[in-house]
C-alpha cells in the first residue's frame, strides 16, 4: 500500500461564525492525523534476534513465555535456544570444535517453536543474524570461576567468527541457586546452601563478565530469589533445581524481557493464564528488583495482593 502525503487533508477550513463546523473540521484532522500514524509501526518498538547457547536452564528461561512479553509490548523477538541437557561450556567448546551435531535448535518465530534436530552452533549461528548471544555455565559449575576457562574465551571467538552481525552483543546468563532441599549431587559443591550457591554463581559471573567484556548479565539467579522471599517461599524448582513451570519459568522470562527491552516487567500486559494475578506481581517485581540490583537480594516479604 501506498500512502501520498497530500497536506489539504490536514489543512482546517475554519469559519469565525460557525463553532459547530470549525469542531466538525478539527474532528475530521484528528481522525485524518490517526490514520495516518497507522500506516507506520511504532517508531518506540524495538525487533531483536536472540540466541542462547545453554541446555535445560536456558529453556526454563527464554522458550516460553518471553515471546508473549515482548509480543505484548509490541516489540519483536525472534528466539533460538542451542539444547543439549546438562550441558558445560566445556562441551559446547568440544562441539564447535568437533563441529558436532549433538545440539537440539529450538527457534520460536512469531509465537510458533520449531525444533530441528541434529544441529550444530556453526548452523545455528549463521541461521540469523543474531544480535545477542547468551552463555551459561552447567547449573553445579555455576558459581566456580575456573570451569568458564579457557572454553567462553574460545566459544567468543568462535561465535564472532560465524556470525555476520558487527554489532553482535555477547551477554551472560546467571542462573538460580538449587531448592534449599535439592538432592543434585552437584549441589555438594556449595556445601548444600542454597544462599552460598546464590552467592557464589553472582560473584562467579560478575567477574566472568568483567574478564570476557560481555556487554550484561541476565540476572535470573536474583530475580529467583527475591521472588524466594515472597509468600511463595522456595518453591520456584519443581525438582529442586528446574524452575517450576509457571511462576517459576515466568520471573525469569520477565528478566530476560527487562533486561533485553529496556522495559519495566512490573505492570506487563501479559501473564499466563495459569497463574494468578498475585503470582505475576511477585515475578514481575522480583525481575525489575533483579535487573536494577543484581547482586544482592531484594526482599518481597512486604509485596501484598
Amino acid at each position: 500500500m501506498k500512502w501520498f502525503w497530500n497536506s489539504n487533508n490536514f489543512k482546517p477550513k475554519l469559519s469565525s461564525n460557525n463553532p459547530i463546523q470549525n469542531l466538525r473540521a478539527m474532528n475530521r484532522i484528528f481522525i485524518n492525523l490517526l490514520v495516518f500514524l497507522s500506516l507506520f509501526p511504532s517508531l518506540s518498538a524495538k525487533q531483536i534476534k536472540l540466541l542462547t547457547i545453554g541446555n535445560s536452564f536456558s529453556q526454563d528461561a527464554v522458550e516460553q513465555y518471553l515471546y508473549e512479553l515482548a509480543d505484548a509490548n509490541g516489540d519483536t523477538i525472534i528466539i533460538g535456544n542451542m539444547y543439549i541437557g546438562g550441558c558445560s561450556l566445556e562441551r559446547h567448546y568440544r562441539n564447535s570444535m568437533s563441529n558436532s551435531a549433538d545440539y537440539s535448535y529450538r527457534k520460536i518465530t512469531d509465537g510458533e517453536k520449531v525444533t530441528s534436530d541434529k544441529y550444530t552452533l556453526k548452523e545455528a549461528l549463521e541461521n540469523e543474524k543474531w544480535d545477542y548471544v547468551s552463555f551459561q555455565q552447567v547449573s553445579q559449575n555455576s558459581g566456580m570461576y575456573e570451569t568458564y576457562f579457557p572454553y567462553i574465551d574460545s566459544l567468543i571467538l568462535y561465535v564472532r567468527k560465524h556470525t555476520d552481525n558487527p554489532n553482535l552483543k555477547i551477554i551472560l546468563h546467571s542462573t538460580w541457586a538449587y531448592s534449599q532441599s535439592s538432592t543434585h549431587s552437584g549441589f555438594a559443591n556449595y556445601n548444600s546452601s542454597q544462599l552460598t550457591m546464590y552467592q557464589a554463581i553472582v560473584e562467579t559471573t560478575k567477574q566472568v563478565a568483567e574478564k570476557t567484556n560481555a556487554k550484561f548479565i541476565v540476572p535470573s539467579g536474583t530475580a529467583i530469589q527475591n521472588g524466594r522471599t515472597s509468600s511463595l517461599g522456595d518453591t520456584f524448582c519443581r525438582d529442586g533445581y528446574h524452575l517450576e513451570l509457571t511462576y517459576g519459568r515466568y520471573t525469569a522470562a520477565c528478566t530476560w524481557f527487562e533486561k533485553l527491552f529496556g522495559i519495566s516487567a512490573i505492570g506487563s500486559k501479559y501473564f499466563p493464564d495459569t497463574i494468578t494475578p498475585f503470582q505475576a506481581k511477585i515475578a514481575q517485581y522480583a525481575a525489575h528488583y533483579a535487573c536494577r540490583n543484581p547482586l544482592t537480594i531484594t526482599s518481597l516479604a512486604n509485596l501484598r495482593e
